[in-house]
């Protein structure tokens, strides 16, 4: 699909009101993004698990109105949220040439995550996804022509790309792909692609424990980090290391190697964050209970043959990553040894999952 063809052409502006409801999951990603082109556009290709508990549910009522400004409200798990509106805004302005209806309605947003809002997960995939599947209905019920369910899911993930690069990944699961490589024909900067290789079965039902290190603000948004490969000295060598890593990647899928998954999962957490430490200005996202658990994943790992590993966003926080098989064992070591390194005691247990649904009302 080309840009052009998001382009809703005709439509019937006589529908006056509506409700529609999505639910949709954050992801976390294996090979990482980081870094961008203008429009949202990655500069290296990237892959990600789709989360399975972690995600946003959002119900939009639109109503038709007479004058030609956009027009929305926001409530955030029940109370009326000014601060989430420029951020609404600017999504809107990026994405207004492809749903020329938006000017025609007033949206009430009403959102709410499953998980806490302040417990450090990056909540802007699960809902920007899940706001562009609302719109996606609301174009279904508009559209003159009929829209079928994957260029529906295509559109969906193109918006929610302008609206944060990570959330057009979440539409669909259980792997999804995004941005232009030679390992996979079908990935496009534009929009998130369903994985649709082999999968081996050591990776079905893949587990997800987040640990809740540091449930701040995050202290480098995802927009500076990004803008601080512009110019950075290691990002040409970076950008092909994403690209060899996501082909080592796919072959690792199909054969079920969980050691060298491991070494490719950890390397690119590890990578992320040396990037934004030799940056200009340079950070360290890491909090010390971060390396705590680290070493003590590996001192596990080393002792028992164990296939738990480890990878990080842009933060403090510890995703657990292992086969359903160790769930068990890998629980009561979490209990055990790293629990005392999270806020509080805080941790989620998440595992894959296989995307987006549309709930009826």
């Amino acid at each position: 699909m080309r840009v052009e063809d998001f382009i809703l052409k005709n439509y019937n502006s006589g529908i006056e009101s509506g409700l529609v409801k999505w639910e949709s999951p954050s992801n976390i990603a294996l090979v990482k993004y980081w870094g961008k082109k203008e429009n949202q556009i990655p500069e290296n290709p990237s892959i990600s698990f789709t989360l399975s508990n972690c995600k946003t549910i959002t119900e939009l009522t639109f109503t038709k109105k007479q004058n030609k400004e956009f027009s929305f409200d926001v409530y955030f798990e029940g109370d009326k949220n000014e601060a989430f509106k420029p951020k609404i805004q600017t999504f809107f302005d990026r994405i207004e040439a492809y749903m020329p209806f938006l000017r025609d309605y007033h949206f009430k947003i009403e959102t709410s995550n499953t998980f806490p809002h302040s417990s450090g997960i990056a909540s802007s995939a699960s809902g920007m996804s899940a706001l562009s599947l609302c719109l996606m209905s609301i174009e279904r019920l508009l559209s003159e022509e009929k829209v079928s369910d994957e260029v529906f899911n295509q559109k969906a993930s193109f918006l929610a790309r302008l609206g944060s690069g990570s959330a057009c990944r979440s539409i669909e699961g259980e792997l999804v792909i995004w941005g232009e490589n030679e390992s996979f024909p079908d990935g496009s900067d534009l929009y998130g692609v369903k994985y649709t290789d082999d999968i081996h079965p050591n990776f079905k039902n893949y587990q997800d424990t987040i640990l809740l290190v540091d449930k701040g603000e995050k202290q480098v948004s995802s927009t500076v980090g990004h803008k601080l490969m512009y110019g950075h000295p290691f990002a040409k060598q970076r950008f092909t290391q994403a690209h060899d890593n996501l082909g080592k990647l796919k072959t690792i899928l199909a054969s079920g190697n969980l050691d060298e998954f491991i070494k490719i999962v950890e390397s690119e957490a590890l990578t992320l964050h040396a990037m934004m430490m030799t940056s200009m200005p340079y950070f360290i996202l890491m909090k010390p209970n971060t390396l705590q658990i680290i070493n003590k994943i590996w001192a596990y790992r080393e002792k028992t043959n164990s296939k738990i590993c480890f990878t990080l966003d842009a933060g403090a926080n510890v995703h657990v990553l292992y086969p359903e098989v160790e769930k068990e064992n890998i629980l009561e070591f979490i209990n055990n040894e790293l629990v005392s390194y999270c806020e509080n005691g805080h941790y989620i247990c998440d595992q894959i999952g296989f995307g987006a649904n549309q709930i009826e009302i």
